[in-house]
């Protein structure tokens, strides 16, 4: 997904008049502009993975919040939260199962733990959970 991409998506959800929706894809195109400030700073773009990373990060925050909301009783904020969650998962990628970790590894000739975890972190980053390479790695 690109930021052009959220902001399209944005408006549709603007002409269907939800709310909720809104407020979730301007939680991720802000994170993404302010995103893309930083990559520019050092002189680097945003790519697509650093775009999976923030969805990711913005999913874990609302389901954090809405917890919080849950645990204060707050059951509109809480169903207002889960609408933005349910918006929020549709822009995440597929994540590698584990049998695609494993057979990944297996094709690297170094299958040390740092070794590995840096490969996928700079190949792979935001398209697979990096705690699921950990457990597949042990497994082997």
């Amino acid at each position: 997904m690109t930021l052009e991409g959220l902001k399209k998506e944005k408006i549709v959800y603007m002409k269907a008049k939800d709310k909720d929706a809104v407020n979730a894809l301007n939680a991720l195109i802000n994170k993404v502009m302010l995103q893309t400030i930083e990559k520019r700073k050092d002189g680097a773009e945003l790519t697509e993975s650093d775009i999976d990373v923030l969805i990711q990060k913005t999913e874990k925050e609302l389901l954090e919040e809405q917890l919080a909301f849950k645990n204060a009783g707050r059951d509109e904020q809480v169903a207002s939260l889960e609408t933005q969650i349910n918006v929020v998962r549709k822009y995440l990628p597929k994540l590698l199962s584990d049998d695609e970790i494993a057979e990944i590894i297996g094709g690297l000739e170094d299958k040390s733990m740092p070794t590995v975890m840096k490969y996928f972190k700079a190949n792979y980053n935001g398209k697979v959970d990096m705690k699921r390479v950990g457990v597949v790695l042990k497994k082997m």
